[in-house]
């Protein structure tokens, strides 16, 4: 799993052109998100990451609520991006998986939500020039 976490204060999204076949059809003009001061995860999950006994799941869950603490419990955005490496997660395992980790995250109170899976988004978000603004991890 590759995650590129970013502290934004602001994220929006609207979702601009379907990439699944098997998403849901949107009104792409009347969907969209807007969020202040979030922790914004895009998210590239890997075959590896969708085995039975992978620790993948858990990781990301510690990575997001550090960071979350780190900003005072800020919400949670939930991004899947399949542009950071070259494997990718079989799409329904990958977003299974980010259904998880989102419930997972409302269970234990936080504000949790996912962008359109199967989306290309455009997108609109200014970040805070700050060390944990900005953060790379792989595992």
């Amino acid at each position: 799993m590759r995650i590129l976490l970013w502290y934004c204060d602001k994220f929006y999204w609207t979702p601009a052109i379907k990439t699944l076949e098997s998403a849901p059809d949107l009104v792409l003009d009347s969907v969209q998100g807007k969020y202040h001061e979030a922790v914004v995860a895009f998210i590239h999950v890997e075959p590896k990451d969708v085995l039975e006994g992978s620790s993948s799941e858990k990781k990301l869950l510690k990575n997001l609520k550090w960071l979350a603490k780190k900003w005072h419990n800020s919400p949670i955005i939930l991004h899947s991006f399949t542009h950071l490496g070259e494997e990718k997660a079989d799409a329904q395992a990958a977003q299974a998986l980010l259904n998880r980790v989102e419930v997972r995250l409302k269970n234990v109170n936080y504000d949790a939500v996912q962008t359109p899976y199967g989306y290309f988004l455009d997108l609109d978000m200014q970040a805070k020039g700050h060390p944990l603004a900005r953060i790379y991890k792989e595992f």
